[in-house]
């Protein structure tokens, strides 16, 4: 009787102990003395979590004794915490008032190699963020990229669907793509390696349009993609988002972050992708979408040094298994002509980092390195590459007076290629001659506040090329704001020069029947831009609005450009003999309403021409006009919906003689998708949705002559509009199709 009457006391005592410590917090959440719904209100680490309502009023429940972490976050405004410490049967109030967080004000490196904010860069640099690429969640950031304005992935061929970057109508080669600031994708990864990398580690993506070649060196004549990879030491401790399509696309992305010691922290990423599902819908007997396999591992560190000093370095595999073709095409079909397919297997690895020398002084070695190995057959036609290339530069950056900031650089760059086409034989042609190339370089840059409303930026850049000689690359920015910073005006003109590789660059030179032809030996090619931009902000008590004008003027000599015309069973590849421009204007908009809705909308409308022998012509596969657009609606802090798409103009496309009966231009055509998201908790998210809505696809006969891959009994020199060629390409054969994919993140 005495037990069961103490195993009553400690239960009621448990009870009301219990009871006893079950606390709440509750609170308001304004802006300007404007109250703001819809705020995400959530304790960090746990998952619990609530958000305001349309008062801007909330209240979380039931929390036990402990000590807490606040949180109040919203798009467009910056987050703000407190501590909490709760002891008994406590009713907390706590208010916050969120500051706008503009992106204006985000923090920027690519315009000048230093971090600075958006408002304050000479340098127009645009900012996407990981939740801008979550609006249309894809499995590389290849394809992520289709709603940036003015920027598109360009597919290369019709069946092993490989593809480049271009900006402003300008060729992928013309696009330099960075990680965490290194030149990492480029020559035989141009085409290559935009996949495979992990999105779950990347924190945002800077896009410079206009060449940056005084920074940046060759290549980076169209512009910069800099994908910038999180923080280790601010990662959460797992990320997981799995995402699979009706198509049976599975695409699986992991980030870890983990404590090695005290001072050292690492980030793990692995980026899985899976797709084997042989789909015909336009039945021209070839695989709509190419089959691939592939994995990428990426780790980061980061150790932490006396004085804040940055130590940081990284590295990343790929290995990925493509292939594309007939429908019943085997690997043991390879190489053969029994049925054609394009089979591509690709190795690579890639490390990079900066150390911040131990000194008084702002001094920076950064360093990259990468391997590309490429074992392909395109048909019959064997393609086996190898590339080396290492990258070193010291940056000094120093704070002169109080109106100039300097920074000097100096840079190496080394690269080795070869492969087993005519383009590394001597020059009797009988033995391989493996290209290297070194590339050492200088810059300065000289950043002048002229005062508070006025900034001047000068650079300048040295190269030597151990094969082409000297090369010279000037810049000059300016940038006006208004006191406010509500209106920002810069002014930019500067030149961009690049050494072409065309069989690393150029996927056309590869694939199909045509011959290849190198007229002349290639000269280097240069380019001068201008551009102006204009911003302006809009403020009202339930609206924020940034507006992003620019208009932009490229002129190139020497530009090298496939020859699809002069004889169709060619592509000729020479230096432009006359001149090449690329003009146009762009203007992106970003609408947040108090209420959830957001709008980020932008059109380019642009005319890339080529003229030689006072012949003016549109250039091939770019398009006059293009738009894009992400609406978003917030229903509350856990269900939201995006509608995200884009349209083109038409483009003038690649023929083979005036006999061929496919389309000289493409229709207007736009790809559009839907996306509903749930939030469960603070560490579940489920998402799903459709895209390509419209179901849009090319024309059934964009693969010429597909019945006759190897070109069996055709006399292509007399009638080659019955050649093979699936170069006539200008969007992806995948229709309509659904999408689900679940997050989960541990902080």
């Amino acid at each position: 009787m005495k037990n069961t009457f103490e195993i009553i006391c400690f239960l009621v005592f448990g009870f009301f102990s219990t009871y006893a410590q079950n606390n709440s917090i509750s609170g308001r959440v304004t802006s300007n003395g404007s109250s703001l719904p819809y705020v995400n209100i959530y304790l960090k680490n746990t998952k619990q979590g609530t958000s305001t309502n349309e008062k801007g009023f909330f209240e979380l429940k039931n929390i036990p004794n402990g000590t807490y972490t606040i949180v109040a976050s919203s798009v467009g405004f910056k987050s703000k915490s407190a501590k909490i410490v709760l002891n008994g049967n406590k009713n907390f109030t706590k208010n916050f008032n969120l500051n706008e967080n503009s992106s204006l004000d985000e923090i920027v490196i690519s315009g000048t190699l230093k971090p600075v904010t958006k408002s304050n860069s000479p340098v127009p640099v645009e900012v996407y963020s990981k939740t801008f690429f979550k609006k249309n969640p894809t499995p590389s950031i290849f394809e992520s990229l289709q709603n940036v304005n003015g920027v598109r992935p360009q597919l290369n061929c019709n069946v092993c669907n490989t593809g480049d970057i271009h900006i402003n109508g300008l060729e992928g080669p013309y696009t330099f793509v960075l990680i965490d600031g290194m030149p990492i994708v480029s020559g035989l990864s141009t085409v290559y390696g935009l996949t495979g990398i992990p999105q779950a580690l990347i924190e945002r993506v800077e896009v410079v349009k206009g060449p940056a070649s005084t920074l940046y060196g060759s290549e980076a004549v169209g512009g910069i993609i800099n994908i910038i990879t999180k923080k280790p030491s601010n990662a959460p401790k797992l990320t997981t988002d799995v995402l699979s399509s009706s198509w049976g696309e599975v695409n699986t992305d992991i980030g870890l972050g983990y404590q090695i010691s005290e001072k050292t922290s690492g980030l793990l990423g692995v980026n899985y992708f899976n797709y084997q599902n042989r789909i015909d819908n336009n039945n021209d007997g070839f695989t709509d979408l190419t089959l691939q396999n592939r994995i990428s591992i990426f780790n980061k560190i980061n150790i932490e040094r006396k004085s804040n000093k940055v130590f940081t370095i990284a590295g990343r595999y790929v290995y990925e298994d493509r292939w594309g073709g007939e429908l019943d095409w085997e690997k043991e079909f390879r190489g053969t002509n029994k049925k054609y397919g394009e089979s591509i297997y690709t190795n690579r690895w890639e490390t990079f980092g900066t150390y911040q020398l131990p000194t008084s002084e702002n001094i920076n070695f950064q360093f990259s390195a990468n391997g590309h190995y490429q074992d392909s057959f395109y048909g019959t036609d064997a393609y086996d590459a190898k590339q080396l290339i290492g990258f070193g530069q010291l940056v000094y950056n120093k704070q002169i007076t109080q109106k100039n900031d300097l920074l000097i650089g100096l840079a190496y760059r080394y690269t080795f290629y070869d492969d087993n086409t005519f383009a590394t034989l001597n020059e009797n042609g009988t033995i391989n001659q493996p290209s290297i190339t070194h590339l050492p370089g200088i810059f300065v840059q000289d950043e002048i506040a002229l005062n508070t409303q006025n900034k001047l930026l000068l650079g300048a850049r040295w190269d030597y090329n151990s094969l082409h000689g000297s090369i010279f690359s000037p810049r000059l920015n300016y940038k006006w704001n208004s006191k406010d910073k509500s209106d920002i005006f810069r002014a930019s003109i500067g030149n961009g020069f690049r050494v072409a590789n065309v069989f690393t660059e150029d996927h056309a030179a590869l694939t199909g029947a045509r011959e290849v032809e190198f007229d002349g030996e290639l000269e280097p090619e240069t380019s001068w831009n201008v551009n102006f931009n204009y911003v302006k902000k809009i403020n009202t008590e339930n609206t924020f609005i940034t507006l992003d004008a620019s208009a932009f003027y490229t002129y190139f000599d020497n530009r090298i450009l496939p020859d699809y015309e002069t004889d169709p069973n060619k592509i000729i590849y020479a230096n432009l003999e006359g001149f090449s421009v690329s003009k146009g204007i762009s203007l992106n908009t970003d609408i947040l309403f108090t209420n959830g809705l957001s709008i980020n909308a932008g059109a380019t409308l642009m005319d890339v021409s080529i003229t030689e022998n006072n012949v003016k012509k549109r250039q091939l596969l770019t398009e006059s006009f293009s738009g894009v657009w992400s609406i978003s609606y917030k229903f509350n802090s856990s269900f939201s919906m995006d509608y995200t798409g884009n349209v083109y103009g038409p483009m003038r496309l690649p023929l083979l003689g005036e006999k061929d009966t496919r389309a000289p231009n493409s229709p207007w055509f736009s790809i559009q998708n839907i996306q509903l998201t749930k939030k469960f908790t603070n560490t579940w998210e489920v998402y799903g949705g459709v895209k390509n809505l419209l179901n849009f696809t090319p024309a059934v006969n964009s693969i010429n002559s597909a019945n006759n891959p190897f070109d069996v009994g055709v006399d292509t020199e007399k009638n080659p509009e019955q050649a093979f060629d699936p170069s006539y390409v200008y969007a992806s054969n995948q229709g309509i199709r659904a999408f689900l994919g679940i997050r989960y993140t541990l902080f």
